[in-house]
Formats: C-alpha cells, structure tokens, sequence
C-alpha cells in the first residue's frame, strides 16, 4: 500500500540499509523561540535507555545523565543552544555527522567502574546484532506518508525501534504546525505497557495530550486491551483513552471486555454487542455518542489491496 501510494518506507533491522540515529539533536525538533535543546533531548535518552538497561533508579538516572552530557560535550554541545549551530548567527545547523553514536557514550561508560555494566549491556548495539543503530541518519522525511517498519527487530527487539520511529516522527509533526498530520501508533502496548517504562509512556502520552495544537491527530492501535493498562495500574492506558476524542472497538472476548468495561462507559447491551460484532464491524464512541458501524473499504483501497486495476469495461474486476 505504500508503494502504491508513493510513500516512503524506512525499514531498519539487520539486513537495511536505512539508519536512524537516536543520539542526534534534529533541526526539525526545534520550535521557534524554544530553549533548552539538550535538556529535553537527554530526558528522551533517558527512557530510550531504561528500555536497554532495565528500570534505572534516581541515583541511576543521574549517572546515566552525567554521562549523557559528557558525549554531548565532546561534540561541542552543550546546554547553550547555539552550540549547536556552526554559525549561531546565520542559524546554520550542525551536521549530522557532528553528532555523536552510541559508540561514542559506549567508550565513556567504559572508562567508569560505575557505569562498565551500562557499556556491557550496549554491547550488542554498537557491536553485536544490533549495531545497525551505531550509525548516522541517512534517510529523508521529506514524503506526504511515511511507513516506518520495524519487523525484522524480531518480537524481543520491536520497542526499541517503535521508541526510535516515535522520536523522529514526533519532530517531523512538530515542524510545522499550519500543515494537517497524523501519526499510527500499531501495537502501541509496547511503549505504555509493562514491557515499556514510565519515561517513554509519558512521552507517548504527552504525543496524544498535544499533537492537536501542532495540527495533528493520533490513532492508537492495539488487538490486546489488557497490556494497554498493565503499567503503572494502567495510567497511561487510561490517559490516552480519554484523551482521545473518537475510540473504535471491534470484536473482543469476554476477558477483554470486562477489561475494557473497567476503563470505558460501556453499558450491559454495549458488552453483549462488541462480543458479537462481526468482521467490519464496530462500536465507536464519538463524544457522548455510541455508534454500532460497518466498515467498507474504498474502490480505490480494495484495487490496492488486492493487487487489480479496474477495467473500465468489467465491473466485476476487483
């Protein structure tokens, strides 16, 4: 489907050619008459690193930052934010490559007794299996759609490239605010559920509480409603549910359900009837209004999906 509607695909895994790299500060990230660019990227660091080395303690954190902001340091970034422009005055911003890796933060957790198990667990990401995201950015956002597929990350890996894709596309929406966007969020679990953190949870979060002043929507996607509350008593699961203003329920078991019901106003009928929906079909509350709905997919989505092309002369084509 992207393909065929001329999208950009970004696939990053052990056989792409595609990087990503999570220690870049980006242009697009940087409102006008905004300060502090350092800063927030270190609190962003900060969860993409729980996700890695586990849930890190306060005195953790702190450690985790000096280090952080030593790497940054080393490429002349710092807390003043026009080191990183080569020339502060004409806003020319620095390269990419004047960006540290991972490898960089890899070498000075190394050269510290305190942080060698932090070096140990990065192992596979600068050396191993994963060094892919050890690399510079090489890719554009430049498209009207954009995929981001994270597949070949394997079950075990998928958060770390979902918490990276979020990331960048996070800024991409920030960039201009006079332009319509919306941002999908499959599997969302991942990054607000027990396997995630509460840093990158309320980041994520911080997404759907603010995205409509920056002319954007979130969709958040997930088959397995019990995961989507099962950090933090379910807080972040419940923040996004009502924060958003249109939620689509299709078929779902008992189990589920009674989940679902814990977190959303559903009546006796409205249990009975999600229970019993079939394929396509759906019960969507659309601000104070619950809707039972059909689905049908579009000429032009089912010539996509189903890989034809309408013949003028046989309606039955498709």
């Amino acid at each position: 489907m992207c393909n065929e509607l001329k999208g950009t695909q970004i696939k990053i895994g052990p056989n792409s050619n595609t990087y990503i790299n999570i220690m870049e500060i980006r242009k697009e990230s940087i409102e006008e008459g905004e300060s502090g660019y350092l800063a927030t990227k270190l609190s962003k660091l900060i969860g993409f690193f729980n996700l890695i080395f586990g849930e890190l303690n306060e005195e953790e954190k702190a450690i985790l930052e000096e280090k952080l902001i030593e790497t940054y340091n080393l490429k002349g970034i710092t807390f003043n934010d026009d080191s990183l422009y080569i020339n502060p005055k004409k806003k020319i911003f620095k390269k990419e490559k004047d960006m540290p890796l991972l490898e960089d933060l890899y070498n000075i957790l190394g050269k510290d007794e305190k942080t060698k198990r932090f070096q140990i667990k990065l192992i596979p990401f600068v050396k191993g299996s994963m060094k892919f995201f050890n690399n510079y950015t090489n890719c554009e956002l430049n498209n009207n759609l954009i995929v981001a597929d994270v597949y070949d990350l394997g079950e075990e890996n998928l958060k770390y490239g979902m918490c990276l894709f979020v990331d960048i596309f996070w800024d991409k929406i920030k960039e201009n605010r006079n332009e319509k966007k919306a941002i999908y969020l499959d599997e969302i679990w991942r990054l607000i559920g027990v396997t995630s953190n509460k840093e990158v949870a309320s980041f994520i979060y911080k997404i759907f509480k603010t995205i409509r002043k920056y002319g954007g929507s979130g969709v958040a996607i997930t088959q397995d409603i019990s995961d989507i509350f099962s950090l933090e008593n379910g807080t972040y699961g419940k923040s996004i549910l009502n924060n958003s203003s249109i939620k689509t329920f299709f078929a779902l078991e008992e189990e589920n359900i009674k989940i679902l019901a814990e977190y959303a106003n559903l009546s006796e009928k409205e249990k009975v009837e999600i229970k019993s929906l079939k394929r396509g079909e759906c019960l969507m509350f659309v601000g104070e209004d619950h809707i039972l709905t059909k689905v049908d997919c579009s000429e032009l989505e089912k010539q996509i999906v189903e890989g034809g092309s309408k013949n003028e002369n046989d309606n039955n084509s498709y």
